[in-house]
């Protein structure tokens, strides 16, 4: 009895020692949208969720990001891991509102996210990204007139 006891005791003790890592509240929208990006390269979505405008939209991009991740070979997850973010461009369109231009080292590739600022909170609003890319996509594909 005593065999079993003492595992169980020092996993409670450990588990009393490690509280789940709260994230930061961000102090501005550079700082949200940096929170959330460097969650998600690190594959940790839990985290991101916590910087993300929470809506059914955005929670599906979310969880179709998660899966898509999921799907990286573990070389590229280390590479993502490892990966800076840049900032490229910041628009603020007004006091709770801005888009941000950034890619990471890794893949170099531009994304905009819209940061908005909800109940005194900076909150990442996905439907932008995944909107905004659709949009650009469609008018790539009209035939010039």
């Amino acid at each position: 009895m005593r065999k079993i006891i003492f595992p169980v005791l020092l996993l409670s003790l450990y588990a009393c020692n490690n509280p789940k890592e709260n994230p930061q509240e961000a102090e501005n929208e550079i700082d949200a949208a940096r929170q959330f990006i460097r969650a998600s390269l690190d594959g940790r979505f839990d985290v991101a969720k916590d910087y993300l405008l929470n809506d059914s939209l955005n929670n599906n991009y979310l969880d179709l990001t998660q899966r898509s991740y999921q799907k990286v070979s573990p070389a590229d997850r280390e590479n993502y891991k490892g990966a800076t973010i840049v900032i490229h461009n910041t628009n603020t369109l007004n006091d709770s509102t801005s888009i941000i231009i950034f890619s990471n080292s890794f893949k170099n590739d531009h994304d905009t996210l819209r940061v908005l600022k909800r109940e005194n909170k900076w909150q990442v609003d996905l439907k932008y990204l995944f909107g905004h890319d659709r949009t650009e996509s469609i008018a790539a594909m009209a035939p010039l007139q």
